[in-house]
């Protein structure tokens, strides 16, 4: 049987704020939910941006050197296989910026994300359940060893291209 609050009538006296509170915890339930779910996509991003980078630099490196190898046979000129080599170099640097901008922009996505975890968190469980993210274990984050991987290999890379390939395609 139905009472005048629960049909939407008038609320019996103290109805009226527990429901608010129910429905407020539900809705920091959900958002935190959406937090998490979030956190975990930024987390995946990183791999599949790396995963990307890999395989593009590695086919577009494939093609520089298949170019430096056959240039001579397909009658290409020295200075047009040179400009080919550079121009494959420029577009490997192009996807490597890319890829860091990309990493950077989820890096700072998280943060934002675990700070707003801990603000959920502080409000509905206590202050300081959730300790904040501390730039400082910069260290401690697998996406500093990927973007420090991506910018060692495209210096590799461009070292190597001027130290060996463009000079011996004269």
């Amino acid at each position: 049987m139905l009472t005048i609050g629960q049909a939407g009538g008038t609320a019996m006296p103290g109805e009226s704020g527990q429901r608010v509170s129910v429905e407020r915890n539900e809705f920091a339930l959900e958002r935190y939910r959406y937090i998490l779910q979030q956190i975990h996509a930024v987390n995946e991003n990183a791999y599949r941006f790396l995963a990307i980078y890999q395989t593009l630099a590695t086919t577009l490196v494939g093609a520089a050197l298949t170019l430096f190898v056959g240039y001579r046979k397909w009658e290409v000129t020295p200075a047009t296989a040179r400009g080919g080599v550079i121009g494959i170099l420029i577009l490997v640097t192009m996807a490597a910026a890319f890829t860091v901008m990309l990493i950077v922009v989820g890096a700072v996505a998280w943060l934002d994300y675990r700070n707003e975890e801990c603000d959920v968190t502080d409000e509905m469980v206590g202050p300081g359940f959730r300790k904040r993210p501390r730039p400082g274990n910069l260290l401690r984050w697998y996406e500093t060893y990927v973007l420090l991987f991506i910018i060692v290999s495209m210096i590799t890379m461009w070292i190597l291209a001027e130290s060996f390939i463009l000079p011996a395609m004269r």
